[in-house]
């Protein structure tokens, strides 16, 4: 082999050489630049993996999918009443000073509690007026009496005795409405015309209850029919709740309703309607339905407001309890489950949420499932906690 043959042979490898470095370079390369811009990512299915000793732990429920009976709802809010003949207003009867009170806003009182005093002079000059009245009366009962007498011996004048029947039968009269009157303050009659003449009258609940208002002070004047006491009988208070028109026609006597007190969200009452009412109100436009309370606690006040759910219908559908539904931005998940090894894979599936009754919701999934996969039934949001960390740290 000649000294150019040679050379040339030489400079071939040498050229090979260098390409096939340059080649592994710009592959090695590629592959950096890859891992720096993140280019290169691995496969993964978003999942919940727990250990057997993190199911126990958090006592994980699984089971497939419920059928339940679920209500169909008509939502109402209203506000807690008590019946007309419930409710009482305490008023003077005639305009005096008040000079005592003997209770206050909610008290319990009994019918025929005395909850105040009012005094005035008016008050003596009506139980002096009664009792010369009276006097006067047995005066001119005494002459009817001697004219009669007369009359029926044919010794008197039938005029006379007329006209002293007349004097006697309206002097009864008169004598008979101021009683009636004494009456209504609560003075006793009788003992006025034995010479007991009351200095103050007592102002008494109709009816038994709480006393719910206090208008007055002491030393207040009050004019007649004035309200100056209010009185409530919550034993029969009530749910009264407004159906618009357009869901009138599907609530009935008879049906359950659950409702919520304002003032204790956390604590759920139950109703069952009594009665619906048969005219609208025009603003807004709905009708009254009122409804017995079946778990009735002491600190049901009237005019609190409440916000309430109709039970109008029974639908038969699938559900979950509450605790196996999570939110993620706004879209609701619950987790299918499947056991590997020993180890448990939790994987999130989209549902449509339905009515909810009680701890449990009615559900929809946008594709079909089969009848015999698993769901877990508590802890979704711990899962889908758990399984938003494994993405954090599989992206890492």
């Amino acid at each position: 082999m000649n000294k150019t043959i040679y050379s040339m042979l030489i400079a071939v490898i040498l050229s090979f050489s260098l390409t096939s470095c340059g080649d592994k370079k710009a592959d090695t390369d590629s592959h950096n630049a890859e891992v720096k811009t993140g280019t290169r990512k691995e496969e993964h299915q978003e999942e919940a993996m727990l250990s057997a000793k993190q199911f126990e732990a958090l006592q994980m429920k699984v089971d497939t999918i419920t059928y339940r009976q679920v209500s169909g709802y008509v939502e109402a809010n209203g506000t807690l009443e008590v019946p007309p003949q419930n409710e009482a207003a305490i008023t003077a009867v005639i305009g005096a000073n008040v000079v005592a009170i003997e209770v206050i806003e909610g008290d319990k009182v009994n019918k025929g509690q005395i909850v105040a005093y009012l005094s005035h002079p008016n008050i003596i000059k009506m139980q002096t007026d009664y009792l010369n009245a009276y006097s006067n009366s047995n005066f001119l009962k005494k002459g009817y009496e001697r004219q009669q007498k007369l009359y029926d011996a044919g010794v008197g004048s039938g005029a006379n005795f007329q006209k002293a029947e007349a004097e006697y039968q309206a002097s009864k009269a008169m004598v008979n409405g101021m009683a009636a009157q004494l009456r209504l303050l609560n003075i006793n009659a009788t003992s006025v015309r034995n010479g007991n003449i009351s200095q103050r009258i007592g102002l008494k609940s109709p009816i038994e209850g709480f006393v719910q208002l206090i208008a007055i002070k002491t030393g207040q004047y009050v004019n007649p029919q004035t309200e100056l006491f209010e009185i409530v009988d919550t034993h029969h208070v009530h749910a009264d709740l407004m159906v618009f028109e357009k869901d009138v026609h599907k609530v009935s006597k008879g049906q359950k309703i659950t409702f919520n007190v304002q003032s204790m969200p956390d604590q759920e009452l139950t109703a069952e309607i009594y009665s619906v009412s048969k005219t609208f109100e025009e603003n807004p436009k709905a009708v009254h339905v009122h409804a017995e309370i079946e778990n009735k606690t002491g600190n049901l006040i009237p005019g609190m407001y409440i916000t309430g759910r109709i039970q109008v219908e029974k639908l038969e559908t699938k559900a979950l309890p509450e605790s196996a539904i999570t939110k993620d931005g706004n879209r609701f998940y619950v987790f299918t489950v499947e056991k590997e090894n020993e180890d448990w894979s939790f994987k999130p599936l989209e549902v449509i949420l339905g009515q909810k009754d009680g701890d449990w919701i009615a559900v929809q999934f946008p594709e079909e499932i089969a009848p015999n996969t698993q769901f877990a039934y508590n802890n979704a949001y711990y899962l889908i906690a758990e399984m938003k960390k494994g993405d954090a740290e599989h992206s890492h």
